[in-house]
């Protein structure tokens, strides 16, 4: 199966956060999208890989994907390796999507910078003619993406372009919320984390209330790009 969009994040949940809503808006569109998850998020201070992998298949139901893997690089310790890259490259090339979504350029979380750098390379080896790389039926054509777009995460960085997703917030904070060992639970015994706020959501929220003002819209989601993105004319742009 081919994909149009492969979201890839280092954690489970990292592309819940940050843009599921412009997964749902593709998806809407008759778009084949997917994600790929680089670890289970096992060092995350609540839940466990375990949990975080059921918790990605719930969301992944929610959402309505075509695909979602978790490749099981370790979390924490990951380095930018040519291993870590062929596992993503391979990916990459079974599954050929025209556009890749990647971790945040910067971020508080450290995976999360190393992980857009990881991302970006995989998708640049993805398309070497001289990198051979198997798959389950033999060697795997090459393939590059037209385009890799990091998502914005926790840090406030200034988007290079946003996305309307007004019509699917509602439905992204659903997806958001199948991994509910991550965020606030009055019941819980669990330390705290960032993230286990009880006004974390509203604060995810309010970023792409933010980032939907500056379009005029209810609400949007915020991205970076490494090269200059390019459109047909000026009357094309919001």
């Amino acid at each position: 199966m081919k994909l149009d969009i492969l979201a890839i994040g280092a954690h489970p949940d990292d592309v819940e956060l940050s843009c599921s809503g412009t997964l749902l808006k593709h998806i809407a569109m008759g778009k084949k999208v997917g994600v790929l998850d680089l670890t289970h998020g096992e060092l995350g201070t609540r839940g466990s890989g375990e949990l975080r992998l059921k918790e990605a298949a719930a969301s992944a139901k929610i959402m309505g994907l075509h695909y979602r893997e978790n490749i099981g690089i370790p979390d924490g310790f990951f380095e930018n390796s040519k291993e870590n890259r062929i596992k993503i490259a391979r990916v990459i090339r079974q599954y050929q999507p025209d556009i890749v979504l990647a971790n945040a350029l910067e971020d508080r979380h450290p995976d999360h910078g190393r992980g857009a750098k990881l991302i970006s390379d995989a998708c640049f080896i993805a398309g070497l003619i001289k990198v051979p790389i198997e798959g389950q039926d033999g060697l795997l054509d090459r393939w590059r993406p037209k385009a890799v777009y990091h998502y914005i995460q926790d840090n406030h960085l200034h988007p290079d372009f946003v996305i309307d997703i007004s019509e699917f917030i509602e439905k992204k904070m659903e997806c958001i919320q199948a991994f509910a060992s991550q965020f606030y639970d009055p019941t819980s015994n669990e330390p705290g984390s960032p993230i286990s706020d009880k006004n974390f959501l509203e604060s995810v929220k309010a970023k792409n209330s933010v980032f939907g003002r500056s379009i005029q819209v209810a609400y949007a989601e915020g991205f970076n790009v490494q090269r200059p993105i390019g459109v047909d004319n000026l009357f094309d742009l919001r």
